[in-house]
């Protein structure tokens, strides 16, 4: 028997690149006792546990009722809310101060974790919304990844593996700034790829959503809406600012053009993948500071009500001394 296919002893490195060691009794293989153990001593505790928190949108936020056609033409982009303008900002600060405060929480005790999907219509505000609203936050405890076109090795896997691997471990809060439904947007709009493809990812969305809820994430999903002439304000403002070109793309002008098939194909997206435990939330987004201060109550909110906890301190350190 060649070397290349012979026995593996004790820390040799195989022809795959994985060193294997000999376990406790001699029989060559890894053990598969002390691999079990390892994953019994990470298992998240909420798994079969209670169920997932339900999300508690800020008023002025329009939830998509699961199971119903959402007319998304009948959200007003330019609602406020009846806020006052100075109100709301004073109101975020405080908002933001909640959510640094649970956050910290919810770090320590690395149980569950929160996903914030930000999607949007070019210019729709998402990176000034992500800045906004985690403004102070700890970055040790948050993630954010801004989904770009994918790359060679991302298109030869599944349209989901890309966005799985991104997604928030335990105690942390993950953003995702675009994001999976991607896959029934842009590329629906382009034609990317055949109309039996795309349709049949809204279930695979749902599904993969259930994974996570299930494992202990909680999703909070914002399409931020603006109107088309919101739209044609902010890329104005691009062109007519120097410091503002490094975020205008021409391919924008085009992309303007597809402006109601990429309207069907968002209300398409908020119907069939609203669900009770990861509905989706239209945060009416012409004016900003309205939208900043919805979303981080929203988040401040959802973060409240699922409580987390500092975990319990060892017997007796409170009455430890440290030495001089």
């Amino acid at each position: 028997m060649s070397k290349k296919h012979g026995k593996h002893h004790r820390g040799q490195k195989r022809d795959d690149g994985v060193t294997e060691s000999a376990d406790l009794h001699g029989s060559g293989r890894p053990s598969t006792a002390r691999w079990a153990g390892g994953v019994a001593e990470t298992a998240p505790d909420v798994l079969g546990g209670p169920p997932p928190i339900p999300v508690r949108a800020a008023p002025g936020i329009v939830t998509v009722a699961p199971g119903t056609r959402f007319d998304l033409a009948a959200v007003d982009t330019g609602a406020d809310g009846g806020l006052d303008k100075a109100w709301a900002k004073d109101a975020l600060a405080k908002e933001r101060e909640r959510i640094i405060a649970l956050q910290e929480r919810l770090y320590a005790e690395r149980a569950r974790s929160l996903l914030l999907v930000f999607q949007a219509i070019d210019t729709g505000g998402k990176d000034g919304t992500i800045r906004s609203v985690l403004k102070g936050v700890n970055p040790q405890g948050c993630t954010v990844t801004s989904f770009k076109v994918p790359s060679s090795d991302e298109r030869d896997h599944d349209f989901l593996w890309r966005y799985h691997a991104r997604t928030p471990g335990r105690g942390m809060i993950g953003v995702f700034n675009r994001s999976h439904y991607e896959d029934v947007l842009v590329v629906r709009v382009k034609g990317l790829v055949p109309e039996a493809v795309w349709q049949s990812r809204y279930g695979q969305i749902n599904d993969f959503e259930r994974l996570l809820t299930e494992s202990g994430t909680t999703l909070i999903k914002f399409f931020l809406h603006i109107s088309k002439a919101e739209q044609k304000k902010r890329l104005e403002a691009r062109i007519a600012d120097p410091e503002k070109h490094w975020k205008f793309d021409p391919a924008d002008l085009v992309e303007r053009k597809s402006w109601d098939a990429y309207q069907q194909a968002f209300a398409d997206a908020l119907t069939r993948c609203s669900t009770p435990d990861a509905p989706w939330l239209v945060v009416p987004a012409d004016h900003k500071w309205f939208r900043n201060y919805v979303i981080a109550r929203t988040v401040a909110d959802t973060l409240e009500a699922m409580d987390p906890r500092f975990p319990e301190a060892p017997k007796g350190i409170a009455e430890l001394t440290v030495p001089d």
